[in-house]
């Protein structure tokens, strides 16, 4: 795969020179189990440094999760409750956007759950399957014992609500809505380019760490190769690796 990394190389270049620090994350959605591909997920982790926020679906959670997160360095946090679509008519996918009587009890319970699997070592940040979660339920999230919520794309303040601190992401690799392979890799570079120099600028809060969205399930080899790639060229032109355990 040839990839003309020029453009971000350049960007991160600018971010350095105008004194402008690069937070990087990295999550990983949809986990239930040890599988070869949470493997290959571990082995990328491994070779870059960067720790990977593993979103894992609480009602289909293997056990044999806990021992696997622990010993491979990954972050466990909370994927909604079921990974179950909701949406009505005309509605896009969604698991805690459609109102329901137990939208509320299923995001408690999603906690809870982890938190038996998990203990210590669970991180309390929701992460909403398809990224998609009504406004109404976010304070419970807050009296739930959540800190933390992630979707999709940059952040217009630095809480959701009170007591609720947003920590996106802004580049996801997969062509979902087409070949379900790697987007365009001029696309993805050009994007995450976008999202720095909105920062330097101050149209985007550079505090926010930049975030990588993966879906370790249904790669392909050009997007493992691609998200390889893509973090290591984060990491040489200057960006920090940001986890909750530095929060």
């Amino acid at each position: 795969m040839d990839i003309d990394w020029t453009p971000l190389r350049q960007e991160l270049s600018a971010c350095r020179r105008d004194g402008v620090a690069v937070p990087f994350w990295w999550r990983d959605d949809d986990a239930t189990e040890p599988t070869a591909a949470l493997d290959q997920l571990a082995d990328v982790s491994r070779s870059t440094g960067v720790a990977v926020h593993l979103a894992v679906v609480p009602a289909r959670a293997s056990a044999a999760l806990m021992g696997y997160t622990d010993t491979h360095g990954m972050i466990p946090v909370v994927h909604g409750w079921a990974h179950q679509d909701h949406s009505g008519p005309g509605e896009k996918k969604n698991e805690f956007q459609t109102e329901r009587p137990d939208l509320s009890t299923d995001s408690a319970r999603g906690l809870a759950t982890m938190q038996a699997l998990f203990g210590a070592a669970l991180r309390p940040m929701f992460v909403p399957p398809w990224n998609r979660v009504q406004d109404a339920l976010l304070p419970d999230l807050v009296a739930q014992g959540f800190t933390v919520l992630s979707t999709f794309g940059a952040r217009t303040g630095s809480e959701a609500v009170p007591g609720l601190t947003q920590i996106n992401t802004h580049i996801d690799p997969i062509w979902w809505k087409g070949t379900r392979d790697l987007v365009d890799p001029d696309t993805l570079i050009q994007s995450a380019v976008a999202h720095l120099r909105a920062r330097r600028h101050g149209t985007e809060d550079a505090e926010e760490p930049l975030g990588l969205l993966t879906h370790h399930l249904v790669h392909t080899p050009t997007i493992w190769a691609f998200t390889s790639a893509f973090i290591h060229e984060m990491l040489s032109g200057g960006a920090t690796p940001w986890t909750m355990e530095t929060t």
